[in-house]
């Protein structure tokens, strides 16, 4: 698909290519990757797609999808990332980290009880320097936050917030459905409480999609992807289609908070041979400011919203939302909030890009990639009257960690609205 064109090489606008932005070397380049990939699948590098110049070519590749996007062809590296790591996964056997990586989904849940535990790595002195030696998570980085009380133990069990969880109805009854992601669930799940009240408000009655009873919850199969595990993601999105058959069936909007999940459920599913279920589901996933957007202008959507206590809002878009289109929605919804000005950052990734940011080796471009613009804006307006705003858990921590500025998802600036 790659016809040398090189509009890949472009600083001015867009999102492609982060690392080349940093790096201004022809390898890292989509184009770069493009002429690799072409030489190793020819046979003309040895080894193929697991040898030495294909991981190089790769290895600052953060899977930001805005070549699909961007690209006059429709280059999607991103995917063909996923498929280099496949064929690595089947050659050698994985890292510690990346084990870690792909099998979060499952063993999350089981280490809230050891929450405060867990959060002792960034307080011991020298615990975070171990954790790079033995895992290669670079020190230079915190880690997110566990907590013990999340969505699924709240629902199960009662604590904070939990009241508004009362409010759920069975999948039979619902208008929607509200992925409850692994990471919102595990770090932050205010903001599915905040998502829900939001609905709630606007009258929609919500559902979430539980896995069957001592099964670990559902998951998109994203991580799995991500460390090249395709039949591990196959068997994750074949759980999610089994307990959303009903909805599917009837044509039920999916709505996700966390953007790299729910579009993987909408983007990448699709690849895995799943068939007309997987087809379904994708064409009802969506972000919540998507579903948001469309019922208003399809003038169904009534919020109560005020004004809130600051009137500056400064919006980081994840970079599949970038890829998919899905920022104007987030500005369209932000707007209906009286008195907020809201400005978009004009950047490329944020750097992070799922576990890319915290790698040792890859630390430095983590952070070149968000000083290019990003940093630098959230700096500028870090004061009481801005709101930050960033739907990726990932672009969260990394403001986080880059501009010492806690940012919102959108569901919490909303809810914070309502009258």
């Amino acid at each position: 698909m790659c016809n040398n064109n090189g509009h890949c090489r472009k600083f001015d606008a867009g999102a492609m290519c982060p690392s080349y932005r940093i790096t201004r070397e022809e390898k890292h380049l989509t184009r770069g990757r493009a002429n690799t990939l072409r030489l190793a699948i020819s046979g003309q590098i040895e080894g193929g797609l697991t040898s030495e110049p294909v991981k190089e070519a790769l290895s600052l590749c953060v899977a930001c999808k805005a070549c699909k996007r961007e690209c006059p062809t429709g280059v999607d590296m991103a995917r063909m990332k996923f498929e280099v790591a496949a064929q690595n996964a089947v050659q050698s056997k994985l890292a510690w980290r990346d084990k870690l990586v792909a099998w979060l989904p499952h063993y999350a849940p089981r280490l809230a009880p050891f929450a405060a535990l867990l959060n002792l790595r960034d307080r011991v002195p020298g615990a975070a320097k171990l954790s790079e030696t033995v895992l290669k998570i670079s020190a230079q980085r915190s880690l997110p936050k566990w907590r013990s009380a999340t969505f699924w133990r709240q629902l199960k069990t009662g604590g904070p917030s939990a009241s508004v969880l009362t409010t759920l109805v069975p999948l039979a009854q619902a208008d929607v459905v509200l992925w409850v992601d692994t990471f919102n669930n595990a770090y932050d799940p205010e903001i599915l409480h905040a998502a829900l009240k939001v609905l709630n408000a606007a009258g929609r009655r919500v559902a979430v999609a539980e896995a069957p009873a001592n099964e670990t919850p559902l998951c998109c199969g994203r991580t799995f992807l991500a460390s090249g595990l395709v039949d591990q993601a196959r068997s994750e999105v074949n759980r999610v289609l089994d307990a959303l058959d009903g909805p599917i069936q009837r044509g039920v909007p999916v709505l996700g908070l966390e953007p790299s999940c729910i579009l993987t459920l909408r983007d990448e599913s699709l690849a895995l041979g799943l068939g007309e279920p997987a087809e379904a589901l994708a064409k009802l996933a969506m972000t919540f400011e998507e579903y948001l957007a469309r019922e208003y202008q399809s003038g169904t959507l009534t919020l109560p919203l005020k004004a809130i206590t600051r009137q500056r809002a400064l919006l980081h878009g994840h970079c599949h939302q970038k890829a998919h289109d899905a920022v104007r929605p987030i500005e369209l919804v932000l707007g209906l909030i009286p008195g907020l000005e809201v400005e978009l950052i004009q950047s490329s990734c944020c750097g992070m890009a799922g576990s890319f940011g915290y790698e040792a080796e890859h630390y430095e471009a983590s952070i070149a990639m968000a000083e290019l613009a990003l940093l630098p804006k959230v700096r500028e307006a870090s004061d009481a009257g801005t709101v930050i705003i960033a739907d990726g858990t990932s672009c969260r921590h990394q403001i986080h960690d880059g501009a010492s500025t806690h940012a919102l998802h959108v569901a919490q600036v909303l809810a914070e609205a309502l009258a």
